[in-house]
């Protein structure tokens, strides 16, 4: 049995699929960003790199939950 992936992590394959690049690049990318709120590095991927708001909020959510500094 497998378990389902829930949350945000649940969009990365169509992430991955639609825009061509891994998960990973795009985190890479949110932390070396000068910008540190959720709705700006929403905004930000969506207007500079062309994200749907779905995949851009679930790339931010889950990046910014993982940072040790937040």
């Amino acid at each position: 049995m497998t378990d389902t992936v829930k949350g945000p992590a649940s969009y990365f394959p169509s992430i991955e699929k639609k825009y061509g690049r891994p998960v990973a690049e795009w985190q890479d990318l949110i932390r070396s960003s000068p910008l540190t709120k959720h709705m700006e590095l929403v905004a930000w991927l969506k207007t500079e790199h062309g994200l749907g708001h779905g995949h851009a909020n679930a790339l931010v959510a889950h990046t910014l939950a993982g940072r040790k500094d937040t």
